[in-house]
């Protein structure tokens, strides 16, 4: 199953952190946020990524064109240009695909112009480049195949200024307001599952925001289900959060770091 990360925003609300890296790529405990989210998938055996680039997307190209380097230590060898490398993971045995989604591409833009990638996998995942947690993805993934619905959005407990998400009791979103007044009970905190007819609700507009018109129709046709998540989850949106994810990496209380 694929993993789609919607890493194409220009992040204008967290520009006093780095208004020269493109917001995926700004660093907590010295790695890319992108990088934590990509390293938490492949801890649950989702290794196939499909990042929608947009603002800035050379330099998270360069860093993966170039991942060895980041990441591990090595010896360098001047005269032959050998390189004899001292650290390895095997678990970042990944396939990315990293596509040009367009610099101005609103969420539902960029998610319908990577839809060829997806082959022909009944679902796939899809998240924010901007955001971590400590999500069982097993039990959401059986959870979405369980209901048969369209799409499944996780649904956390943070302070109210994301998304707000009204559910009956059988986990049907009955109600989604994108970013309310105030807001109360669950809200949007992304990590997604979606079947394929999701393209369905997206059409060819540069300015389609995934948020507004295509999960709302699929409230309306009773077609997305919400998995609850109480633990931990956390955005980064702004200093504060910069500030917050990096203090809990250097205490090593970071929930979402369990590879």
């Amino acid at each position: 199953m694929k993993v789609v990360i919607l890493c194409g925003g220009q992040g204008t609300r967290i520009r006093s952190v780095s208004e020269h890296l493109p917001k995926p790529m700004i660093e907590i405990g010295g790695r890319p946020i992108l990088w934590h989210i990509m390293k938490y998938y492949a801890y649950w055996e989702f290794k196939n990524f499909i990042l929608c680039l947009g603002y800035k997307s050379e330099i998270i190209k360069n860093f993966f064109l170039n991942y060895r380097y980041y990441i591990h230590d090595f010896t360098l060898s001047l005269s032959s240009s050998a390189v004899k490398y001292h650290t390895h993971d095997r678990n970042d045995d990944w396939q990315i695909t990293l596509a040009e989604t367009g610099l101005d591409s609103m969420t539902g833009a960029r998610v319908k112009k990577i839809k060829s990638y997806l082959g022909k996998d009944k679902y796939f995942l899809l998240t924010y480049g901007d955001g971590v947690g400590n999500i069982n993805l097993k039990e959401l993934v059986k959870f979405h195949q369980r209901h048969g619905k369209i799409m499944t959005v996780t649904g956390v407990r943070p302070p109210g200024r994301f998304g707000e998400l009204v559910s009956n009791k059988t986990n049907t979103v009955i109600e989604f307001n994108e970013k309310p007044q105030v807001a109360s009970g669950l809200i949007s905190g992304g990590f997604f599952v979606c079947d394929q007819r999701i393209f369905d609700y997206l059409n060819d507009q540069e300015d389609l925001v995934f948020e507004e018109g295509p999960m709302k129709s699929l409230v309306r046709d009773k077609q997305l289900m919400v998995y609850q998540h109480e633990d931990f989850w956390q955005p980064m949106d702004t200093y504060r959060d910069f500030q917050f994810l990096n203090k809990l990496v250097e205490t090593k209380k970071a929930p979402w770091m369990i590879w």
